[in-house]
């Protein structure tokens, strides 16, 4: 499924998080997440979104190529890339029969997906600043990318950003890198609770 076709299906399980209690009976809103640097229904930090992405291209004297070039062995131009960090997050009050975590981070209002990770260890209870356990995976987000894809809101535009974590029942087994609709689904069917942090600058 292409990421407009996901984006439709995600208008259709807005709610708490994004699959709708509806999908899976009565999902209790049981799992307290929490963030070190990020605090309930207040602005993202700029850290975790498109703001904290710097890119710095230092030009040498010349462009190597005709007259006026560096020399062999010479500078050339260089590219520093700091890419965007995914937050830290943690939760507790996972039911006792969870038998693996999946996290989703999306916005509601834009129908877009910016990160999924599952096979989470259910003993886990956080992620670490710009980091994935080795042992978990991570799914294509709305941008057909397997990694944190940086909310980019435009100046002075209301937003929500919602980090839900879901406890499953099962592993999802889904390889790495799997379709967003895919994963979504698998999440849908094995989710026993979940809790949700919001992002908001309303």
């Amino acid at each position: 499924m292409g990421a407009v076709a996901a984006g439709a299906a995600l208008v259709l399980t807005t709610g708490c998080g994004i699959l709708s209690p509806g999908q899976n009976g009565d999902m209790p809103d049981d799992i307290n997440v929490t963030s070190p640097l990020m605090q309930e229904d207040q602005p993202l930090p700029a850290a975790y979104s498109c703001g904290g992405v710097s890119e710095e291209i230092e030009d040498g004297e010349g462009s190597g190529e005709g007259g006026g070039g560096a020399a062999d062995g010479g500078a050339g131009d260089e590219e520093e890339v700091q890419e965007a960090y995914s937050p830290p997050l943690s939760w507790s009050g996972l039911p006792d029969e969870a038998g693996s975590i999946a996290l989703v981070v999306d916005d509601p209002q834009k129908a877009k997906v910016f990160w999924v990770v599952y096979d989470l260890d259910p003993e886990l209870v956080e992620l670490r600043q710009n980091t994935v356990p080795a042992d978990a995976k991570q799914g294509r987000n709305s941008a057909g990318e397997a990694a944190y894809s940086a909310p980019c809101p435009e100046p002075g535009e209301a937003y929500e950003y919602r980090f839900t974590v879901y406890a499953l029942k099962n592993a999802l087994g889904l390889p790495e890198g799997a379709p967003l609709n895919d994963s979504l689904e698998a999440i849908a069917e094995q989710a026993v609770a979940r809790g949700t942090l919001v992002a908001s600058n309303e």
